[in-house]
């Protein structure tokens, strides 16, 4: 995907949801700790909340990526 039809507002704008998926991936790991270190915690529970980290890790990858000029070779 090329980035040089970004315009700067567009930049910002990416670099903005990217800052805000990093929150909360980061406030879903501390959840996810906290709730690990509880034995009776529902699992189902647990592994959604994963699943939703992961969502957010593949999001965040993809938008730093956007970011990224294409090299032609």
């Amino acid at each position: 995907m090329a980035n040089f039809s970004l315009t700067e507002e567009e930049k910002s704008q990416i670099l903005a949801r990217i800052h805000a998926l990093e929150i909360e991936h980061r406030d879903l790991n501390d959840i996810i700790d906290r709730l690990a270190e509880d034995p009776i915690q529902d699992q189902l529970q647990l592994r959604r909340l994963k699943k939703r980290k992961l969502l957010l890790k593949d999001q965040i990858s993809l938008l730093k990526n956007r970011l990224i000029p294409d090299i032609i070779a």
